[in-house]
């Protein structure tokens, strides 16, 4: 069904516009001063009224991407790949949206010590996520997509390494413009990773959660029902 395809294509549009609404927000309020310098996304979203969009836009995006997380999963252990590989990374891809809510609702100018626990959950756990998926992208058959999607994945995961590594070195530099420029590209990449997901939901047929009932000890019991919803 290739409604689901527009799930990964909603977060990408949604966090890609947020952000960008955000910025242009606290540019024309005179929150940030750009003729200082780049400010990163983190400072854009203190200040209200961008911060309360911030929050929210965030907020969102980490439910899409703990929905996508868990269809992405599920597809993969259908095409009978059971590696414990994709196990940790629905672990990550989780840690990943809770960094981000965590980064949206503990502003910088606020919570500082909890945004930046935030901001690495986001980031760095998201780029071993994308990593996993690059791997699993080349181990699971079939592969949508073709022979291209995993060199485009391989490629994004890469260019968000490069940028996190960039961001480091700039920070220790004090080149805090730089260091901006990258944090917005590495998130851009992310977004577009996400959004990337159409290409392997476009085959769903469907998506179900199955609830069980706990079998019981007990003799001439029935041992199991099980209810089939469709989402």
């Amino acid at each position: 069904m290739w409604a689901w395809a527009l799930l990964p294509i909603s977060l990408t549009i949604w966090a890609t516009a947020g952000i960008w609404v955000v910025y242009a927000m606290s540019v024309a309020n005179g929150s940030v001063n750009v003729t200082e310098g780049f400010p990163y996304i983190s400072t854009c979203g203190s200040y209200p009224p961008q911060s309360c969009i911030f929050g929210q836009v965030l907020n969102v995006g980490a439910l899409l991407v703990v929905w996508i997380c868990i269809i992405r999963f599920q597809q993969i252990r259908d095409y009978g790949c059971h590696s414990h590989v994709n196990s940790v990374g629905l672990a990550m891809g989780f840690l990943c949206a809770l960094g981000t809510s965590m980064v949206g609702n503990f502003q910088q100018s606020n919570q500082v010590e909890t945004h930046l626990t935030g901001a690495f959950l986001a980031f760095v756990i998201g780029i071993v996520y994308f990593w996993i998926q690059t791997y699993l992208t080349y181990r699971v058959k079939p592969r949508h997509g073709g022979c291209w999607i995993g060199v485009v994945r391989f490629m994004l995961t890469v260019s968000a390494t490069a940028s996190f590594i960039l961001i480091i070195a700039f920070v220790i530099k004090e080149m805090k413009s730089a260091a901006a420029v990258c944090e917005w590209i590495l998130a851009m990449i992310i977004f577009i990773l996400f959004g990337l997901f159409c290409i392997d939901f476009w085959h769903l047929q469907g998506h179900f959660f199955h609830v069980k009932k706990r079998s019981l000890a007990i003799p001439n019991e029935v041992q199991a029902s099980t209810v089939t919803l469709g989402l």
